[in-house]
């Protein structure tokens, strides 16, 4: 069945110089990858080489109160509570996976994750289909169903949450670059979000102790900008890693639902 939180889309991207690997490691997971005809490249003159291949674009706004709705019929709750220490779960829960992200520096004492502030441009332009990315990644057009994402930045380090007006120009005028028609576009919106990053994904389990007390963790968090890149697979093995900590303290391994 078809669902609306998911869009297949042409992805053509472009690069200024020739990369590394003409054929990446991922090209036998998109559908249709192949080098772009030099009629196609003329449209981006600026450009020496590019990539085209059909994928999925994952619409954030529908998917995730369609992943809210998988789990509560399955029977979980939703309980809205601020955590300011893991050890406030306990007892009342036997494990805890701990999702939190940037909140994870307090909750599990984690230097190492910082923040890439994110700020991207949401415009009307109904006329766009594919998608358009610059090989270094940090100038994009992504259309979706209600509107089309212009990006974007990488700002380490930066937790500014409010949007910077010379940054959206900079956007604007690089996407404009790439597709002239855009300055017609309209309704334009500005988004900040920042990606919850560190050297590597956390995935592992954690047996917390105080006295006599025990509280089994599963960590998973980190994933930067790849989240619903990589979210199902690491969901599965974070479940694995549950079940895990469920057998240890003799108890029959919960079913995920996920």
């Amino acid at each position: 069945m078809w669902q609306p939180e998911y869009l297949f889309r042409t992805l053509i991207q472009i690069f200024r110089s020739m990369p590394t690997e003409e054929v990446p490691f991922w090209a036998d997971v998109v559908l249709g990858f192949r080098k772009m005809t030099e009629a196609e490249l003329k449209k981006f003159p600026q450009h020496v080489f590019g990539q085209a291949f059909t994928t999925l674009k994952c619409e954030g706004p529908v998917y995730l109160p369609w992943l809210e709705k998988r789990v509560k019929r399955s029977g979980g709750l939703m309980v809205p509570q601020r955590i300011e220490d893991l050890w406030e779960l306990h007892p009342s829960f036997d494990i805890v996976v701990n999702c939190s992200g940037l909140g994870s520096r307090q909750l599990a004492g984690d230097s190492t994750i910082f923040p890439v502030r994110g700020q991207v441009l949401k415009v009307q332009a109904p006329w766009l289909k594919h998608f358009i990315r610059d090989g270094s990644g940090l100038t994009y057009i992504y259309p979706g169903t209600s509107n089309v994402t212009l990006g974007g930045t990488r700002q380490k380090g930066d937790w500014n949450l409010s949007p910077d007006a010379e940054i959206s120009r900079d956007i604007f005028s690089r996407c404009c670059a790439l597709e002239p028609s855009l300055h017609r576009a309209c309704d334009i919106r500005e988004k900040v979000g920042l990606r919850p990053s560190r050297p590597g994904i956390r995935l592992q389990k954690e047996l917390l102790a105080q006295d006599s007390r025990r509280l089994p963790v599963v960590h998973h968090y980190g994933h930067g900008s790849g989240g619903f890149s990589m979210h199902w697979g690491t969901a599965l093995e974070a479940a694995r890693l549950v079940n895990e900590c469920a057998q240890a303290l003799g108890s029959p391994a919960p079913k995920s639902k996920l």
